[in-house]
Parts: C-alpha cells; sequence; structure tokens
C-alpha cells in the first residue's frame, strides 16, 4: 500500500477523483435514458459498452496506464469471475477490463451513493448485505434463474473486503458455492500494482502502472460442498503465488 504522495499525485489524484464524478454523473444520466426508452432491451450493451470509456479518463487523470492480459480461450461461456480486492483502484481497473454479459456482486452500502444505485439498479446487479447471510442467500436464489436464462457471469471479490491483512486476504465461501450452485467455471482475475499504487480508501494514489491478468477457467464441474474448502485453499493458493506470497 502507498505510504505518500508526491505533490504532483495529490493534484493529480483530486483531479481524478472530479474527473470520475463527473464520469459517473454523465453515466447515469445516459444509461437511465437509454434503459427507459429501450424498457431494459439495451441493459445488456449498456453493460458492455459503457465500463471502458467510464475508466480510461480516471486512469489517465490519475497517471496510471493500464495493461490486460486475457489468457482465456473461451471468453463467450459464462463464468464466476474471481478478482483480489485490495483498494478503490479496483473500481477503475476493473471496469477497464471490457467484460461482457456480466453482474456484479457488490455490497449493499454502494447504493448510498446515487451514482452507483443508479447505475446498479437499472442494469440490474446485486446489491447483498454481507453481514446478513439469510439476505444474501435469497438475493442471490432470484439471482440464479436470470442468470441462467440470459446466460450472463457473475463478478464476485471472494475477499468480500478490501480491509484486510497481508496482500491477499482470506476467502470467504460465496463465490464457490455460486459456482457450484449454478455449474459454472470460475476464472480468476489477478490485479498486479492496485494495492502498490493506491492510498487505500479512495483514488488517492500514485502514478504507475496495473496489469490485470485474467487467467484461464477453472473446471468446477467435480466440485462438491464436502470438498469445498480444499478447492479455496487451492485457489487462494494462485493468488499467492502470483503476488509472490507462496505458503
Amino acid at each position: 500500500m502507498a505510504q505518500s504522495l508526491t505533490t504532483a499525485e495529490y493534484i493529480r489524484s483530486f483531479i481524478g477523483m472530479i474527473v470520475f464524478m463527473v464520469v459517473l454523473l454523465i453515466s447515469s444520466l445516459l444509461v437511465t435514458i437509454i434503459i427507459l426508452l429501450t424498457f431494459g432491451l439495451a441493459t445488456n450493451w449498456v453493460v458492455r459498452t459503457f465500463p471502458r470509456p467510464m475508466a480510461f479518463p480516471v486512469l489517465f487523470f490519475l497517471g496510471i496506464t493500464f495493461e490486460l492480459n486475457d489468457l482465456r480461450e473461451d471468453k463467450e461461456q459464462p463464468v464466476i469471475f474471481i478478482f483480489n480486492h485490495s483498494s478503490t483502484l479496483d473500481i477503475p481497473a476493473f471496469l477497464a477490463l471490457g467484460l461482457k454479459r456480466f453482474r456484479v456482486v457488490a455490497k449493499w452500502e454502494l447504493q448510498y451513493i446515487p451514482f452507483f444505485f443508479i447505475i446498479g439498479r437499472l442494469t440490474g446487479q446485486v446489491f447483498i448485505k454481507r453481514h446478513d447471510r439469510a439476505h444474501a442467500i435469497e438475493r442471490l436464489n432470484k439471482t440464479y434463474d436470470r442468470l441462467r436464462k440470459d446466460k450472463l457471469s457473475l463478478v464476485v471479490a471472494p475477499e468480500g473486503s478490501r480491509k484486510h491483512e497481508g496482500k491477499i486476504g482470506p476467502f470467504k465461501k460465496g463465490a464457490f458455492h455460486m459456482a457450484i450452485d449454478l455449474g459454472y467455471p470460475i476464472v480468476p482475475i489477478y490485479f498486479d500494482g492496485n494495492d502498490r499504487l493506491s492510498l487505500g480508501g479512495s483514488l488517492m494514489a500514485r502514478s504507475g502502472k496495473i496489469t490485470a491478468t485474467i487467467h484461464p477457467a477453472i473446471n468446477t464441474s467435480s466440485w462438491s460442498i464436502d470438498t469445498l474448502d480444499d478447492h479455496i485453499a487451492e485457489v487462494r493458493g494462485m493468488y499467492l503465488k502470483w503476488a509472490g506470497m507462496e505458503e
């Protein structure tokens, strides 16, 4: 995690945050108009088209270059995407991936930010109360039918929060349960650089480079609840290796 910034980086970060708010404002207005005029039929087009143009102006003003390595063989099948969550920079970095036909499992509190509420609700993102297991399960069960019907992928941060000790925090079971329930492969995404550049809880960041790697899909067809802990440990071990922290 970055400890301090230069004066230039503070200025760039401040401008970057303003740009992000402006981008969210414009995007929320456009998304509202498009979704309402098309009676929701353009939702997947919006989800596919808007994220990258939203991300790159922010990264530019932060002085951050973004490199994407997509190692997948099949980019069309619905999957469970998982990613390492370490800072607020994860938001523009995720948007810059340009994924198609996905929905994000996000914490309930994000809805308190009007722009996220408008865009998230109109595009069918999944907001859950992380500390209310019954509510989370109910929300996800309602989502499953829509995911299967529309062949949508799901995006989850298995650490649950950016606030954790170490470079890679403990993995919660939710994403892995979903993979079994849906019969979806898991596709790990590893962000390298977010934690080093960011101060953590805001878009205050050093200039530098983020490298995102979308790894090949992990087949979960033979997984079961009885062996779930072993599979979680195996996948987390991959992240520890990528982070240079093998146990």
